[in-house]
């Protein structure tokens, strides 16, 4: 296993992280196994574990905090915070989630309890809050550092306008800043080659990159021409990214199937290519590998050693060309500059305003 430092922050991480999103009623809600799962990328030289708060409600952070018992030391631990939480989670109540202190502060304390520990390594603004003034989030976040609740701070898929003002604010008001940025990045989503890597090189954040199987669009399993069972697995959760009969699926079908003549002349499955393919870029610390099973996880774990060279990149940019998303990377996300509707036309925003 390779290892990085993240960011200016001086740990050593692996190149590859274990995802926890899968762990818990979403995804294996087994907990003995997904510990198994902890312990053997533990042991095969992972020493980085990316969770959420929000992941099964809960529920990922609980399993992974049993799995670390003993081993806390090894670990750098990562989990983030912004979503709502609770039964209601689906309608919260005012207050329910966010970037305020009032949420942060509120929510280190539930984070660190399921997780056991008296300490995060990497604490993570999951989504950006135009509600909240980037000074309140920073400000906070700086504070739990200085209370030794957690060791440094970062975002999570934050536009680069929104990366560099951050930055702006904190040396503007002396704050702590982002210290990492977790974008989604794979083979067919690369649009945040063109300004949000290139703003994390700036401002000399760490990166860990997540959905490299592109929501397991790259796991192989879906072919073009060959059916697609949308009522089970992934194709279930999202099936507007599986259905061939949307026309935009149609690229992804075609590079898929280019990508896996790619992977066999590397003598390679097309997953290990897919979770390969981010650690090359310079920016990029560390790939968040998030299996169900531990069948996936031994089988991702082997190409820890692969390293592209120049002739396969230059396979992979004639497919999908730099910088291009052949899908919405995060589509459980969306800039309120879009979603709001008198955001972007000024009669509907004189008339709420009348």
């Amino acid at each position: 296993m390779r290892y990085r430092v993240l960011g200016g922050t001086g740990m050593e991480v692996s190149v590859f992280c274990l995802g926890a999103m899968m762990f818990g009623t979403v995804g294996n809600p087994d907990h003995d196994e997904c510990a198994r799962m902890v312990h053997t990328a533990l042991d095969a030289g992972i020493n980085f574990v990316d969770t959420a708060d929000m992941y099964s409600l809960g529920e990922s952070e609980e399993i992974v905090g049993k799995a670390l018992a003993g081993r806390r030391d090894e670990v750098i631990l990562a989990t983030k915070v912004h979503f709502p939480m609770g039964e209601d989670h689906d309608d919260p109540r005012p207050n329910n989630g966010g970037n305020s202190r009032r949420w942060i502060v509120r929510e280190v304390e539930a984070s660190l309890r399921r997780l056991r520990t008296d300490w995060i390594d990497l604490y993570q603004v999951h989504r950006p809050d135009p509600r909240t003034d980037i000074e309140e989030t920073l400000s906070v976040l700086g504070d739990l550092v200085t209370q030794g609740k957690i060791r440094a701070f970062g975002c999570s898929t934050f536009p680069a306008e929104e990366i560099a003002e951050s930055h702006h604010v904190a040396e503007r008001r002396g704050l702590a800043r982002f210290r990492t940025e977790q974008p989604p990045y794979s083979l067919l989503a690369r649009g945040v080659e063109t300004s949000v890597l290139p703003t994390a090189q700036r401002y000399g954040m760490g990166v860990l990159t997540w959905s490299p199987l592109a929501s397991g669009f790259l796991t192989g399993r879906y072919r073009k021409g060959e059916p697609v069972d949308l009522t089970s697995g992934r194709p279930a959760l999202v099936p507007f990214r599986f259905d061939p009969s949307i026309p935009g699926n149609a690229a992804k079908y075609d590079a898929v199937e280019s990508l896996l003549g790619v992977a066999a002349d590397l003598g390679r499955t097309l997953p290990e290519l897919a979770v390969a393919f981010p650690a090359v870029h310079p920016a990029v610390t560390s790939v968040i590998i998030g299996p169900r099973t531990p069948g996936q996880l031994r089988s991702l774990l082997k190409a820890a050693d692969l390293v592209l060279d120049d002739a396969t990149l230059d396979r992979v940019d004639e497919i999908v060309p730099p910088g291009t998303d052949l899908y919405h990377p995060d589509g459980s996300w969306r800039p309120v500059s879009l979603t709001d509707v008198s955001l972007r036309r000024r009669a509907v925003a004189d008339r709420a305003a009348a």
